[in-house]
């Protein structure tokens, strides 16, 4: 399995353009709250413990397996993708006792995969799960990176990543241009 530094640093040689990187703090979480809604209509009840308000569905097994992986990934990151999910699992729980939730969950995917690919117009870069299918499980990943450097946190793994994302884009940007000549 490829490290946290790895998986990061493919993410953002994509992701290098500011612009990119706020359209994905609002498409990003619009897709993974539309998906995680979509999952809730799947009739699989794995747990169901109604005396303690507990009901494990394929949304909550699908959190729990993501959680670990991240977990392995970075602890720290992992921590905080926690603490996001919660909230995404509680209120699409919510969403799919809704009469129109699948309407919702197919209208709320769309807008926010339009917004990821009006960010990577600004970045002139296709998106990275293009040539990796794993990278769309990065995509949250990444942006609590950002979060985190944000805030003063995580100096030390931004300063791992990023000279080798640009070296990653450099690359793309040469075998672009090759190809294209």
């Amino acid at each position: 399995m490829k490290s946290a530094v790895e998986q990061l640093a493919t993410y953002k040689s994509v992701h290098l353009n500011p612009k990119n990187i706020r359209t994905h703090f609002v498409g990003v979480p619009l897709i993974i709250w539309a998906a995680f809604l979509m999952l809730n209509f799947i009739p699989v009840n794995l747990l169901s413990l109604p005396d303690f308000y507990i009901n494990v569905n394929v949304a909550t097994a699908f959190a729990f397996g993501i959680l670990v992986y991240y977990f392995i990934l970075h602890k720290g990151l992992a921590l905080g993708l926690t603490i996001f999910i919660i909230p995404v699992l509680i209120t699409t729980s919510i969403a799919a006792q809704q009469g129109a939730g699948w309407l919702v969950a197919i209208a709320v995917f769309v807008i926010g995969w339009i917004i990821q690919f009006i960010g990577h117009e600004y970045e002139k870069a296709k998106p990275a799960f293009v040539d990796d299918l794993n990278q769309l499980l990065i995509g949250p990943f990444f942006l609590m990176a950002e979060l985190y450097f944000m805030l003063g946190f995580g100096k030390q793994l931004e300063e791992e990543i990023t000279p080798i994302a640009r070296d990653k884009r450099r690359a793309l940007e040469a075998k672009k241009r090759g190809s294209s000549e």
